[in-house]
């Protein structure tokens, strides 16, 4: 089975310098068996996007936990709701390969868990923290730091930078990182607290932001 170690990871890539997606999201994601990811603003279309490009993904071998922020476009609040929902599968009349099918399906499996981060009146009203953890099958970990965009779609991206780190040259890094994620998921952070979609949806936490241009 392959590994994330067979990736030539670089410590810093930018977007005017490096092809992000493909010399870094694509390998990572096509290694890994779990993704985590705290993100300001989730979109359908990145969820989509993985569900229907990496066969890890596609067939249930890879899972993934997402910290979200509160605030979404229209669109996507109204989507995701669909696809957390408990009823009879909207999607089902459309056919097997229709690709927000497969985000159904992932929910519906536990393959994709969802939590919602509310910054508490003593901080900004947003996330700062916007990490990403790989890990494969073996116990290794790539992190990084940076965007909050979803870089993953075919479309005209803004300027962007991330950090990276590696469990086998920057261990201690790498295991800081992974406890701070590990505390916001628990909602063990004084400065945020993280629930569930369900319950963020039924006590009136989560947004439409309008403002919002999505670039992916």
């Amino acid at each position: 089975m392959s590994a994330l170690t067979d990736i030539n990871v670089q410590e810093e890539y930018r977007s005017d310098e490096h092809d992000i997606i493909g010399n870094f999201f694509r390998p990572c994601f096509t290694k890994c068996v779990e993704y985590d990811r705290c993100i300001e603003y989730l979109s359908v279309d990145m969820l989509k996007t993985i569900f229907n490009t990496y066969d890890n993904f596609k067939n249930g071998k890879a899972k993934m936990r997402l910290i979200a922020g509160y605030q979404f476009r229209p669109v996507d609040l109204d989507m995701i709701t669909v696809l957390l929902s408990k009823s009879r599968n909207p999607f089902e009349k459309r056919g097997a390969k229709d690709d927000i099918q497969l985000v159904r399906k992932a929910f519906e499996r536990g393959q994709i868990e969802l939590k919602i981060s509310i910054p508490n009146s003593t901080v900004e009203d947003s996330i700062t923290d916007k990490i990403g953890i790989f890990r494969d099958a073996h116990g290794h970990s790539i992190v990084y730091m940076g965007t909050s965009k979803s870089s993953f779609g075919t479309r005209k991206k803004l300027f962007e930078t991330i950090d990276v780190y590696t469990s086998w040259k920057d261990a201690t890094r790498v295991e800081k990182k992974i406890d701070l994620f590990e505390k916001m998921w628990n909602n063990r952070l004084s400065h945020i607290d993280v629930y569930e979609f369900d319950y963020a949806a039924k006590n009136g936490h989560l947004k439409y932001w309008t403002q919002w241009v999505m670039h992916d």
